[in-house]
């Protein structure tokens, strides 16, 4: 069973990881403890055959064969190879995992297209899904050890209820070669599409969804056989294991203690037990064992997928979900929050705290900047403020004709634009015009105050042309219509914010 410690690293803390030190189920001191005790006894019998057995000339060629191993053991990648396997193993085994066939997403599409309570009906979505359980096992016996004990044969599917032996007789007489794990797949695409004929899924999209889920399904149950017939490749794992067994073995030598008499460099201590060539065992010898242990997951190792827990949990929620959930609905009622216009779960005392903590914004919500850093500037690099610049660019691209003077409409336009964008704009903020808290009946003293609001200081309104042209300058006066514009109205009140709609609506 698979080695869960989740909830034990839940929240980090001082020394967390210290306790899973000791656990021994899945453990790397359950995998290495025989490579370990061979490499130490391997060691310890060289060191004693040094001290005690060989001669004095023997010695000293030992010593110079120790000398040359650990000046040439460091020429093996060792770190390089391993690490790159390993990175390539743990993605190739979780890639493994992702496409286990789970049935949630296809049970759920059947219980909501193929319709009917009575008998044939849930016959109908049972075998729907009994097929999809079939094709799982067997790509499962195909891969998982595991799965494999538990149905050795067709016989033990048959008999565990997975297959009827009418279906058993179909499945043999097929004539192929080949792993027929496919063929439950194709038995739900007739048993669908025979649905659809009576009136059991009651359209077309709904059969296309039904079908497109179940190609998700066959397509994972595909990818395990890929996964187990194409293996990394195997002269990759072949150079691995020899660069870890040859630098040890380069170890075995190289890293003995030798006479601090003879006065070698870096032999100036004697020391029975090589402490940190035994670590640096552990860590390479234990890396290749992690990935020795998840390059096939479909084992019997303590951290292998657990296939026959998986075939068991699938085919039970499946049937439940086809069968009694079919159309199994609570009675609607209205919920707890009806009436809430802020609906918020309640939190229990332990995560009171949570309700103090502001949500969060953006990263740039706290943010702040003076004054004088959120004027906009203008780009022209001329002096003023920004609303100026606008009447004065449409001023440069408008031409003036002898039609269109300062006291012409279009003139009156452009004036009514730039009051609008400088002096209306300054006069809408209390704090930066003092005519705002003039009293009623007072003339403003600020320089705000726009002449359209006089009566005696509006200019006159000149008759406009109607026609479809304008006179050219020069020409013979033609006759025209005049429309007589509205009488001048009185000053706005001081509440409005600026008079420039209505002049808009008058000038149209």
């Amino acid at each position: 069973m698979t080695v869960t410690y989740t909830a034990r690293v839940a929240n980090a803390r001082f020394g967390g990881f210290s306790q899973l030190l000791l656990l021994w189920r899945g453990s790397i001191y359950k995998l290495l403890w025989r490579e370990l005790v061979c490499f130490l006894g391997l060691y310890m019998a060289l060191s004693a055959a040094y001290r005690f057995v060989l001669t004095e000339e023997q010695k000293r060629y030992f010593e110079k064969l120790v000398i040359y191993c650990d000046q040439y053991a460091s020429l093996i990648p060792v770190s390089f190879v391993l690490g790159f396997y390993v990175t390539l193993v743990v993605h190739r085994w979780w890639n493994q995992y992702l496409c286990m066939p789970l049935p949630d997403a296809l049970m759920c599409v059947v219980a909501g297209t193929v319709h009917g309570r009575d008998e044939r009906g849930r016959l109908y979505r049972r075998t729907l899904m009994r097929y999809a359980g079939l094709s799982a096992v067997l790509i499962l016996r195909s891969v998982s050890t595991a799965v494999f004990k538990r149905f050795p044969t067709v016989d033990h599917v048959v008999e565990a209820g997975f297959m009827t032996r009418e279906e058993r007789k179909k499945f043999e007489n097929l004539n192929s070669s080949y792993n027929k794990y496919w063929v439950p797949c194709v038995w739900f695409s007739n048993l669908a599409a025979q649905a659809r004929r009576e009136g059991r899924i009651r359209d077309n999209s709904a059969l296309k969804l039904l079908l497109e889920e179940l190609n998700v399904f066959r397509g994972k149950c595909g990818m395990l056989f890929h996964y187990d017939w194409i293996s990394v490749p195997l002269v990759y794992t072949q150079v691995v294991t020899i660069a870890v067994y040859s630098y040890f073995l380069a170890c075995l030598i190289g890293r003995q203690f030798l006479d601090p008499a003879q006065g070698y460099e870096g032999h100036n201590l004697d020391l029975c037990v090589p402490i940190f060539t035994l670590l640096q065992f552990f860590f390479y010898a234990g890396w290749l064992k992690v990935a020795e242990q998840l390059i096939n997951p479909f084992g019997e190792d303590d951290d292998d997928f657990e296939t026959n827990f998986l075939i068991d949990r699938n085919f039970q929620v499946s049937m439940l979900a086809v069968d009694e959930m079919y159309d199994d609905l609570a009675m609607l009622e209205k919920d707890l929050y009806w009436d809430a216009t802020e609906a918020r779960a309640p939190y229990t005392a332990a995560t009171a705290f949570l309700l103090q903590q502001p949500s969060f914004q953006g990263s740039t919500f706290d943010i702040t900047l003076a004054k004088e850093d959120m004027q906009f500037q203008r780009l022209d690099g001329a002096d003023g403020p920004l609303g100026e610049a606008h009447g004065d660019f449409l001023q440069r691209l408008l031409p003036v004709g002898a039609g269109m003077a300062a006291g012409g409409l279009l003139g009156r336009r452009l004036s009514l634009m730039r009051r609008k964008n400088s002096c209306v704009s300054e006069t809408s903020t209390a704090a930066s015009c003092a005519c705002a808290g003039a009293p009623d009946g007072a003339a403003p003293e600020c320089g705000c105050g726009d002449p359209l609001l006089d009566p005696g200081l509006r200019e006159p309104e000149p008759e406009l042309p109607v026609g479809p042209e304008m006179p050219v300058p020069g020409a013979a006066p033609e006759p025209f219509t005049t429309v007589p514009m509205p009488a001048p109205r009185g000053p706005a009140p001081p509440w409005l914010p600026s008079p420039i709609g209505e002049e808009e609506e008058s000038l149209a």
